[in-house]
This record gives structure tokens, C-alpha cells and sequence, in this order.
């Protein structure tokens, strides 16, 4: 569907993607006319130590399988490949996964070949697409440091064993309190809604707000989500989504938001 110019004006949508990321989110949503508030409530920084995660790139002819869970890890990837330095093109023994269409794009741009994109952009897809490839399986599973630790043990559970590397982890960034403060504090002028693209956005926003004493959920506040792990976060802060992206990706997101916020 092509987006409709003015679809979305007058809307004051929070996005609280990481800053390096933010922008295909806002972007989109501008192009529909709304007013983007870009209020970052993670940010993207090295892990405390990239020793396992160059170790493991360098015994990759261990691995018949590689979990690759999003596109920040892909980059990340990238750089220690180029560090190191390894082909990453050149494993052509190694099946790989990505989880999502915007993680399959990266590694593409990388020179990785993508061997599976589970139908749903959700662990327990990743986990029902290797059923049958995980019995006896060694799989390198490459992510974030905090995350859901089901791919890990249902493939475990399954006979494969996963090995885990950290190729990032997040933070909250300087100055997100304030901001929340400053756009939360006014009942008579919130944003019509946040978006949110990952349990750890929801985690983090929810906690600046209990930390400047705001409600959870901020009055007359919808929240967006682009799929149902994030939704489940919201629910148990105790925040209902006012609707669930049907593609859980930006695109899907966009979608969401215009089918959320109606032409006033």
C-alpha cells in the first residue's frame, strides 16, 4: 500500500529506537505527515570484552549452523570480521539465520548468504525452522546481551549444543529521564503514541517513567508494537497496546501506527 501524504498530520508519535536506528522508523512516519519525537531509550554499545565473539568467528568451521538475531549484530560482525581479519563470504559450509527481513538485508550487504528467515520474526520460529537440523547440531548463536534465552535452550532441549556470543548490549542513554519529563510532564500536551520495537525499548521506557514518578500507562497514550514478544512486555507493565503490527518490522510498524491513529 503507498503511503498517503498527510495520513498521519497532527499525530505526535514517539520513537524510542536506538539514535542508530531510529531513522527508517521516523522517516516513514514522517513522509505520513506525523510530528516525530525521536526519544532514544536504549543505546548501542560494545559488550565488555569482544575476546568470544572474534574467538568463535575464528573457529566458525566448527559451526554447522549460524543465529544471527538482528541487524546491529550483523554490522558488528562485520567490523570484528574485517578486524580480525576474516572472509565472512567464504563460509559457504555454514548455514545461517537471520531473524527478520531487515537482519536478512544486512547480512546480504555483508556478503553472508541467508539460508533461513523463519516465517515469524520470533524465537520460538527461529526454534520451530530447526527442528529437524538441531540434533547433534553445533550452532552459533550471536546476539545481544540481554535477550530471551529461548532459542538457546529449546535448541539445547532438542540435541544441539549452542554456543552463545555477545556481539553488543544496551544501555539507557544520558538524558532520557529529561526528556520523558519534559514530554510526559504536560498531561495537556502528550504524544498521541510511543512506538515500540523490542522488549528492552518497552523495559527501559516504562522504567523512566516510574523514575520520574509518571503513570504507567500515561493517560490517553496509545502503544504501538511491532509484534507479540514486545507485546507482552507491554502487558506486563501493565500496558494493553492499542495495536500489534501484522509484519513485525518497520513496514509493519507503519502500518500499525495508521491503522491506530485515524485520520482526526
Amino acid at each position: 500500500m503507498n503511503p498517503v501524504p498527510g495520513q498521519l498530520a497532527g499525530r505526535r508519535i514517539v520513537v524510542t529506537r536506538a539514535q542508530q536506528q531510529a531513522g527508517r522508523l521516523a522517516e516513514a512516519l514522517r513522509e505520513l505527515g506525523a510530528d516525530v519525537i525521536e526519544l532514544p531509550v536504549i543505546e548501542i554499545v560494545p559488550p565488555s570484552s569482544y575476546k568470544p565473539l572474534d574467538d568463535a568467528l575464528r573457529h566458525l568451521d566448527l559451526y554447522q549452523w549460524l543465529i544471527v538475531t538482528s541487524a546491529n549484530t550483523v554490522r558488528v560482525l562485520g567490523e570484528r570480521a574485517k578486524a580480525i581479519p576474516i572472509d565472512l563470504s567464504h563460509l559457504r559450509h555454514l548455514k545461517t539465520v537471520a531473524i527478520g527481513s531487515a537482519t536478512a538485508e544486512a547480512m546480504r550487504e555483508q556478503g553472508i548468504a541467508v539460508d533461513l528467515v523463519p516465517e515469524k520474526y520470533v524465537a520460538e520460529s527461529v526454534v520451530e525452522a530447526l527442528t529437524q537440523a538441531a540434533p547433534g547440531a553445533r550452532i552459533l548463536l550471536a546476539r545481544a546481551r540481554v535477550a530471551r534465552d529461548v532459542i538457546p535452550e529449546e535448541l539445547a532441549s532438542l540435541g544441539a549444543q549452542v554456543d552463545i556470543v555477545e556481539a553488543y548490549q544496551t544501555v539507557v542513554p544520558t538524558g532520557s529521564d529529561t526528556r520523558v519529563r519534559e514530554l510526559f510532564g504536560d498531561p495537556a500536551c502528550v504524544p498521541d503514541a510511543v512506538t515500540f520495537t523490542s522488549s528492552s525499548t518497552v523495559k527501559n521506557f516504562v522504567a523512566l517513567l516510574e523514575k520520574a514518578g509518571m503513570r504507567v500507562p500515561p493517560a490517553g497514550v496509545k502503544a504501538l508494537s511491532i509484534g507479540p514478544v514486545t507485546s507482552a512486555t507491554l502487558r506486563e507493565r501493565g500496558w494493553e497496546p492499542s495495536i500489534e503490527a501484522g509484519q513485525f518490522d518497520v513496514a509493519g510498524l507503519v502500518e500499525a501506527a495508521k491503522r491506530a491513529l485515524p485520520p482526526s
